[in-house]
């Protein structure tokens, strides 16, 4: 039997997404449209799926349009489980 010593921690890895934020209206809270895009496996055609996600943004940085990078993080709040990792292209 193996003692906690000689146990693996959990290194469960967080989830990393990259969006585009299409409102910044909050104060501290970014909405990020994270698009996915995969073949259905039936009609052998690209199928596009948008999830929207609050994320934390502590200094108000991020702009509407800005492609950004978010994390996987602990609640913040009731709607609010991401948090935002860096800007990766401001809009234009």
């Amino acid at each position: 039997m193996e003692t906690q010593a000689n146990a693996q921690p959990n290194t469960k890895r967080k989830r990393i997404f990259t969006g585009v934020v299409v409102s910044d209206k909050m104060d501290k809270t970014i909405v990020v449209a994270i698009t996915k895009r995969a073949v259905h496996r039936l009609y052998k055609k690209y199928v596009t799926s948008t999830k929207k996600v609050k994320a934390h943004d502590g200094e108000n940085q991020a702009q509407v349009g800005d492609r950004v990078r978010v994390e996987e993080a602990r609640p913040i709040s009731k709607q609010k489980c991401w948090r935002l990792l860096d800007i990766v292209e401001r809009a234009k």
